[in-house]
């Protein structure tokens, strides 16, 4: 990925001549329009251009939370249409909800994410984002689906509970975040595919090149967005392009196999009813047997929905529960008391304890969780696509064309939303007087959408990610190995640990 970097200076002077050219066209035709009687509208602030979010490519977020701390919703000025973000409740609501119909992913985004989602549920809009959006709404409504994945969790949860107990003993330093990343990426491949990967091992070295493949694929198609040459790129087949298409090519093969070994084995296996169809692919194989780069599409947003999103979250949650000793021994207290137990000796019967009723009474468990989304989404930025006119809600107006954004991360930040100590991390602040969780408004509290493109998966991720949470922290003290190095996140689509999160275990007594 060092071409990323080694690439700015090149796009810096070039983009800027490019930029500062199509701006004076267009603000000449601007003002010919308002000159020949146009009615005057209201628009956002400016915070810069699109120029600026490449200069600070590497540290995008930070950028785009200093601007929303200025201007609560702004601009970015494109060659080729504005960029507005919103870090505003009230206008996230009138996007995501209120006016809902005029906010999709439209052909801008859909051309930039279409390689790698093709025409998955993130991708698309109108019919097939509804036919896929009431396919996953039936699979995780159903009990088949919520009790096979929970057995599902437990299991892997108490093999990586394993080997960190294997480096606990040894003093050994070891990578959160890989081991997360590893351990989700088996869960959820299970879970679709119903095949066992165990990557967290690394006795399967096809499914490492598929896991490191997606992770370059998915910052490889973020930079599109900074980067105005990308097409021109793809069709010469240079720079990042090139890379992309190198690793999709990984992707794609380990897919397509996954789906045709499946097909293979269900057509074999016609007449044995005491095979199992538990996963999620063998069940929407029974009702559409589609083209094959449909069913890779569908699969791979599942698959990405369920490894980074939740793999990220409690790489962060650990950080950060590193970062704050006396909120961890919060969090073990309070899986202790809803478990009802001090002493473990068997961490498969432990794993296996941590059922959906359990998994209810660790409130403090959820508020932190839910705490860690706040500062650290998973998806830290939202966009979408204007399709005609609008004014928001604060008054200002929106073009036709122009892509339209939420910002997760920085609104977990902005004091007029979560008070002045909105970039503290306390998890009490989503609990009431009874020490009960409580929600906030899905419109402030962003991590999971809103409105009809609400997460489906929620519940599924919060019950992966207390279970692993909960046998891990019932089991283990961390720490941090350099307390000392700064953490930030790498700029992608999610919201990764740039360069791991290394750390120390320690046998609770």
């Amino acid at each position: 990925m060092e071409f990323l970097q080694n690439s700015f200076f090149f796009y810096v002077f070039t983009a800027l001549a490019v930029v500062l050219a199509i701006f004076a066209v267009r603000s000449l035709t601007s003002k010919l329009a308002l000159n020949q009687g146009k009615k005057k509208r209201k628009y956002h602030p400016i915070g810069g251009t699109v120029f600026n979010q490449l200069v600070n490519f590497n540290r995008l977020h930070h950028y785009m939370t200093d601007l929303a701390s200025k201007h609560r919703t702004y601009r970015l000025l494109g060659p080729f249409r504005n960029e507005v973000y919103t870090a505003d409740p009230v206008n996230v609501e009138h996007i995501l909800k209120t006016n809902f119909q005029n906010y999709g992913k439209g052909w801008y985004n859909y051309n930039i994410l279409t390689d790698l989602l093709g025409d998955g549920i993130f991708a698309v809009d109108a019919d097939k984002w509804q036919q896929q959006r009431k396919l996953a709404s039936y699979d995780f409504s159903t009990r088949v689906l919520r009790h096979f994945s929970s057995v599902i969790f437990q299991k892997k949860a108490a093999k990586l509970a394993n080997l960190i107990s294997e480096a606990a003993n040894s003093g050994q330093i070891f990578d959160m975040q890989d081991l997360f990343m590893k351990s989700t990426l088996d869960s959820i491949c299970k879970v679709v595919f119903g095949i066992e990967l165990d990557s967290i091992c690394g006795t399967n070295e096809e499914g490492i090149r598929f896991s490191n493949a997606f992770d370059d694929s998915n910052a490889l198609t973020l930079w599109r967005y900074a980067d105005i040459f990308w097409k021109v790129k793809k069709f010469l087949n240079i720079g990042s392009e090139a890379e992309l298409k190198k690793n999709l090519k990984v992707v794609d093969a380990f897919v397509y196999k996954l789906i045709h070994n499946k097909k293979e084995r269900m057509h074999n296996a016609e007449d044995d009813s005491s095979m199992k169809k538990d996963d999620i692919l063998s069940r929407f194989l029974q009702v559409n047997d589609a083209d094959p780069k449909y069913i890779r599409d569908t699969m791979l947003n599942f698959i990405i929905a369920g490894k980074d999103t939740t793999a990220t979250t409690l790489a962060w949650f650990m950080y950060m529960l590193c970062k704050h000793p006396e909120i961890q021994e919060k969090v073990s207290q309070d899986v202790k008391e809803a478990m009802k137990r001090r002493e473990v000796t068997n961490l498969t019967e432990l794993a296996a304890e941590m059922r959906e009723e359990t998994l209810e009474n660790m409130h403090y468990l959820h508020a932190a969780i839910t705490e860690t989304l706040r500062l650290y989404p998973a998806v830290p930025v939202d966009a979408k696509f204007c399709l005609s006119d609008d004014t928001f809600p604060d008054g200002f107006d929106v073009r036709k064309g122009d892509m339209v954004a939420y910002q997760p991360y920085a609104m977990g930040r902005m004091k007029f939303i979560w008070g002045d100590d909105a970039e503290e991390f306390r998890p009490e602040r989503w609990l009431n007087e009874e020490g009960k969780f409580q929600q906030e408004s899905p419109f402030k509290f962003t991590a999971f959408q809103a409105g009809p493109r609400i997460c489906l998966g929620r519940e599924f991720a919060y019950r992966q990610m207390k279970i692993f949470s909960a046998v891990l922290l019932g089991c283990f003290r961390f720490r941090l190995s350099n307390e000392n190095k700064t953490v930030t996140y790498r700029t992608m689509i999610n919201l990764h640990i740039d360069g791991g999160l290394h750390v120390r275990a320690f046998h609770r007594c």
